[in-house]
């Protein structure tokens, strides 16, 4: 099975195309919040994959319909996906660790940070797979693929690559001097509907 993750798009739907485009094997697909209306916007244009995403709110996705957190049960697996910021996961992760345990889940999917985590701790699998448009860390931006078989987890944290053509989306701007308000080169958006 292939779990493919993205968070923190905060506007730029060319990187969710990116990124799904090139997995469209994938077997769900979970969207950790802070870029709904770029989800919806991939969706309407690529309707296929609909089925298939699982998307919670973000603390900028104003007005969301979607839940604070989803529980995902998979074969010898639960996984508890959160944008994190109900949990505090700048300041720590305890309480999204003990939220998910209570919950008798062994894989943890957050964002919010921008930051790529990846780690597994206490027999659970914890994982932030950054920023697809303005990764606070230094990185370029990335996205999360999971992969579960018989044989175990893996979970890893990939850059993002542009599509080069047929992308339907034309590529973000870089920054045209002065800074943005979220401080990446995309810019931050507020989702208000």
């Amino acid at each position: 099975m292939r779990i493919i993750v993205i968070s923190d798009t905060h506007g730029n739907v060319k990187a969710i195309e990116s990124v799904l485009l090139r997995n469209e094997d994938a077997d769900w697909i979970f969207f950790l919040g802070d870029g709904e209306r770029d989800l919806d916007t991939f969706l309407m244009l690529h309707p296929k994959y609909t089925e298939r995403v699982i998307a919670v709110c973000g603390n900028c996705d104003a007005c969301s319909m979607n839940p604070g957190y989803f529980i995902l049960p998979v074969p010898g697996h639960r996984i508890f996906a959160t944008h994190g910021h109900y949990y505090a996961v700048k300041n720590s992760l305890e309480l999204l660790k003990m939220k998910a345990k209570d919950m008798f889940c062994d894989i943890i999917l957050f964002g919010h940070t921008h930051v790529r985590y990846n780690s597994f701790e206490d027999d659970v699998y914890i994982m932030n797979p950054g920023s697809a448009s303005s990764p606070h860390d230094g990185t370029k931006p990335s996205f999360g693929h999971i992969d579960i078989s018989e044989a175990g987890v893996v979970i890893n944290i990939a850059d993002i690559s542009y599509v080069p053509t047929g992308g339907i989306v034309k590529p973000p701007l870089p920054n045209q001097g002065g800074t943005s308000s979220h401080g990446g080169p995309y810019g931050h958006y507020g989702y208000h509907t």
